[in-house]
């Protein structure tokens, strides 16, 4: 990236400073955890939240896929609407859509909770394409993957901050005063980024329409092979990682015979797990320079573990089962930031905001519809050991979208 080292001589327009990783990645990171602190905030309180709703705790969680649905949506016009408005504004407005969601969130009615959660899922659908076009701006091709896995830590450390967080502030100051904690720092994060906004959005093109293209990133994406088949990808791994985290305590308890203290310990330590797993991704991805052989890895180790899964009882010892879902955690949740930094070398430069916006279309497509598919096959095993072993078998189609898309990167040279 070219660097300015003499002042201008216009005062209208200042030099941009080099640019700054550090806090780049930051930003993006603590956009990307308060996303999905926003997201999960209610789950984590569903109890609490049902009482005051009068409805079950399941009709709670069916937020997590309004979510997801607003999401998509955003997903379509995330790319022009950055390259059109800059990263940190799409960025301030996907703190506002969440802050905004967070503060509809506490009107105590059915209704306005749907519209909330459909509201605060169009900010989250937008953290990534701004954030992966500013960290394709500010970062070294060499480092890309560590960057953008670090990132990515971002979505589990929401979740570990909406579990640790919103019971004690519910218990404390109520569930309303609580999530209008959540719209007040959705404004601090605005003003913050405000800051940033000269240098981040200099490069922004006024003259892009959005609301008229919003296929535009499918479009991106599916007209370059490669692409699309690692968007392709991404709907299988998002379904696979879902699933590794909404069925490790049933798999312990109901077919392992493990008691239920003992199987949330283990759900935290898959946590923790993918959390490396990120990072150490992003190392390997770089050190490589070849990150479509890393998820290549990952297919294979999820698979291998999958199929492990699928062979457990209740006489295997207590660390075999803890450290073979490691395992798999270390890949079925680890694969994301790899992913990302992917999109952004196989994308046109200018484009890359919407091929990110359009493969996580698919992203959230495997996360909207794989829960509930592989829920119904598992009424139909009656076993979540089986259902793991149908995980490996995805994983091993996520390999083969990964040899296509090797294939077509070939075929393009």
């Amino acid at each position: 990236m070219n660097q300015q080292t003499a002042p201008s001589s216009a005062p209208s327009s200042p030099p941009s400073p080099p640019p700054r990783v550090g806090i780049a990645l930051l930003a993006t990171t603590l956009v990307l955890a308060f996303s999905s602190l926003v997201a999960l905030f209610p789950s984590a309180i569903a109890p609490t939240l049902a009482d005051s709703l009068g409805v079950s705790t399941a009709t709670v969680g069916i937020q997590v896929s309004l979510i997801f649905g607003g999401a998509m949506l955003t997903s379509l016009v995330g790319g022009p609407l950055t390259r059109r408005y800059g990263p940190c504004r799409v960025s301030q407005l996907a703190l506002g859509l969440l802050g905004g969601g967070a503060a509809l969130l506490t009107l105590p009615s059915l209704a306005t909770f749907a519209l909330a959660s459909l509201i605060a899922g169009l900010g989250y659908g937008l953290t990534n394409p701004s954030a992966s076009l500013l960290l394709f701006r500010v970062t070294p091709r060499h480092r890309q993957g560590l960057v953008f896995s670090l990132k990515q830590t971002g979505v589990p450390f929401g979740g570990v901050l909406a579990g640790l967080l919103a019971p004690a502030l519910a218990l404390a100051i109520g569930w309303q005063a609580a999530l209008g904690c959540l719209f007040l720092v959705a404004v601090i994060g605005i003003l913050l980024l405000q800051l940033q906004r000269h240098h981040w959005d200099r490069e922004r093109d006024p003259r892009t329409p959005w609301l008229t293209t919003p296929l535009a990133g499918l479009r991106v994406v599916w007209q370059r092979p490669a692409l699309r088949y690692l968007a392709l990808l991404s709907l299988c791994f998002s379904a696979i990682q879902l699933s590794v985290s909404a069925f490790t305590v049933a798999l312990l308890v109901e077919d392992l015979g493990v008691g239920l203290v003992v199987a949330g310990a283990t759900m935290s330590a898959v946590q923790v797990f993918g959390i490396i797993g990120r990072v150490l991704w992003g190392l390997v991805g770089d050190t490589l320079d070849d990150r479509l052989t890393t998820l290549m890895g990952l297919a294979c180790l999820s698979a291998g573990s999958g199929l492990a899964i699928a062979t457990m009882d209740a006489d295997w010892p207590r660390w075999a089962m803890v450290t073979v879902l490691c395992v798999m955690s270390l890949s079925a949740l680890g694969w994301n930031g790899v992913f990302m930094a992917e999109i952004t070398r196989l994308a046109p430069a200018e484009r890359v905001a919407d091929a990110a916006g359009g493969c996580l279309v698919l992203t959230y497509s495997g996360v909207l519809l794989g829960l509930p598919l592989l829920g119904a096959l598992h009424g139909l095993f009656g076993s979540y050991t089986a259902l793991f072993g149908l995980l490996a078998g995805l994983a091993l189609v996520g390999l083969g979208f990964l040899l296509k898309a090797r294939r077509a990167i070939a075929d393009d040279r």
